[in-house]
């Protein structure tokens, strides 16, 4: 092609308009416009600064907006109590270590302690002790009559809320009633801590509170207590603690009002009947008694 300088300076708009005639003249004109449209296209676009930071700012302001879930308050609650379920799960099967028995009314359980140790609690009753300590310190809590066969090891302490029993492997059984506290030993040596004062039972002795006072009690050749065979044996005892036994095995109500509650009684009643042992209660005292459903009252004879 002839001219290219010519044509470059065309392309660029720097002919002059006589220029421009004479090129078209020279050359071909349907080959200089196809040369002019593809130049076009080869071209750089020139960028507008304003423009496109225009566009950018606007691209900006048209982006959706993050999508915010407004929480209610009782969605918040049911997730805070998931929480919670979950914290206390946790701390119940990895922390809580402590294990806790409870008998009713009429109501005898075994339980077999970490150590091979036996434990028979009797009505009413609960114990308590922390498995993960067990292996290092013996300790128990109990509230009402429990049965012990100790395995031998190291000390085994039970703690009462009115005195404490240490022993090292031995048979006793323990009674913490209200106003009422005994601790009888059946074999081996125990060690009974009453108000800061500790004296040590060997085989059929026993040690007593009653009402805040320490009583004389004679020596004993049982194998072990009577109430592991269904029955109550007492020696001496206030009529009112023998009628809370008797209510704790048969689930009664009784009205002794009418009659001396400080009398002394000494016997033994079952637990498989409570027509005999109401009777085996009131015979000896010369007291008679009315039963209704679960109430029972007692009065003295002639009345």
């Amino acid at each position: 092609m002839k001219n290219e300088h010519n044509i470059l300076k065309w392309l660029n708009n720097e002919l002059s308009e006589d220029e421009v005639k004479d090129l078209k003249q020279s050359e071909n004109l349907e080959t200089l416009e196809k040369i002019a449209f593809y130049a076009s296209q080869m071209q750089v676009p020139k960028v507008d600064a304003q423009q496109a930071l225009a566009a950018f700012k606007e691209r900006k302001r048209s982006k959706k907006d993050t999508k915010v879930i407004p929480l209610s308050f009782k969605t918040f609650m049911r997730v805070a109590a998931v929480f919670v379920v979950l914290l206390a799960s946790s701390y119940f099967l990895f922390f809580n270590n402590a294990k806790s028995f409870e008998t009713h009314v009429a109501q005898t359980q075994n339980v077999m302690l970490p150590d091979a140790s036996e434990v028979i609690l009797n009505a009413q009753s609960t114990l308590k002790y922390n498995k993960k300590t067990w292996e290092n310190k013996r300790d128990l809590q109990l509230s009402g009559e429990a049965f012990f066969k100790v395995s031998k090891g190291q000390k085994f302490t039970v703690n009462t809320p009115v005195g404490t029993v240490e022993v090292l492997g031995t048979q006793f059984n323990v009674k913490e009633r209200p106003n009422y506290f005994e601790v009888q030993c059946y074999e081996g040596l125990v060690a009974v801590t009453y108000n800061n004062k500790t004296l040590k039972l060997s085989k059929g002795k026993s040690f007593r509170v009653l009402d805040g006072t320490i009583q004389v009690v004679d020596d004993f050749n049982a194998e072990n207590p009577s109430w592991l065979q269904a029955e109550s044996s007492f020696d001496k005892i206030p009529l009112s603690q023998v009628v809370s036994e008797l209510e704790r095995q048969y689930d009664l109500s009784i009205d002794y009002k009418a009659v001396d509650e400080s009398q002394l009684f000494t016997g033994t009643f079952t637990h498989s009947d409570k027509h005999i042992a109401l009777q085996s209660i009131t015979i000896p005292l010369k007291l008679s008694y009315k039963i209704e459903g679960r109430n029972v009252t007692l009065y003295n004879y002639g009345k």
